[in-house]
């Protein structure tokens, strides 16, 4: 096989963000094949995301984005570990994504354990009210029911969501490759969304 060049590393470099040493790696271990290299570098990169989700993130930004002619208006706070990652191009235009997707997509809470007990209780009791006659063991109802919560989170919490840009990413999924090419621990702290007319009686 042919040593791998400079210019084979640069370009995958400038193509996921990932280090020289481990561009260089991924090469080596696809054979030369960019495509393959990058398939290397993302599963590597997400797996240590996970790693690094309990991180202190005390740095970050606040992003805005105004929609419909200033008739919808979203405010989301974006952390991150460091400043200097804050800066970058790459978390910017996540903190963007993100300001995007919250204004078209309307979630109430940035992660499940934010949803009220309450909220989620009077959510059980329709679904199983929808299962009192049907004769299904209770535990049976229950899993049926746990199940179906998936559904309604994916509905109302942001990090559940697809991605308003491809429905086959969830917002979560977007954050760990941005997590994995920055190699920072990002989180989203919370959001506020305002619509011109809607706490009007």
């Amino acid at each position: 096989m042919a040593p791998i060049t400079a210019e084979q590393v640069k370009q995958l470099r400038d193509k996921t963000g990932a280090g020289m040493m481990e561009c260089k790696a991924a090469l080596t271990e696809a054979g030369g094949d960019q495509e393959k290299a990058v398939d290397i570098l993302r599963k590597k990169g997400l797996a240590s995301a996970a790693k690094r989700a309990g991180r202190a993130t005390s740095n970050g930004v606040v992003g805005s984005y105004i929609h419909m002619g200033g008739k919808v208006g979203v405010l989301v706070e974006v952390n991150c570990e460091t400043d200097f990652v804050a800066r970058t191009d790459d978390f910017q235009g996540l903190v963007k994504e993100l300001a995007l997707h919250i204004a078209a997509a309307d979630p109430r809470y940035v992660r499940r354990d934010e949803v009220p007990a309450d909220v989620l209780e009077k959510e059980k009791e329709i679904y199983r009210a929808q299962f009192a006659d049907s004769g299904k063991p209770p535990a049976v109802v229950e899993k049926i029911v746990e199940g179906k919560l998936g559904s309604f989170y994916s509905q109302i919490v942001l990090i559940d969501q697809p991605s308003v840009r491809d429905p086959n990413v969830t917002v979560s999924q977007l954050i760990a490759q941005a997590s994995a090419k920055t190699g920072e621990n990002i989180t989203v702290s919370r959001f506020a969304r305002f619509k011109v007319g809607e706490h009007v009686e």
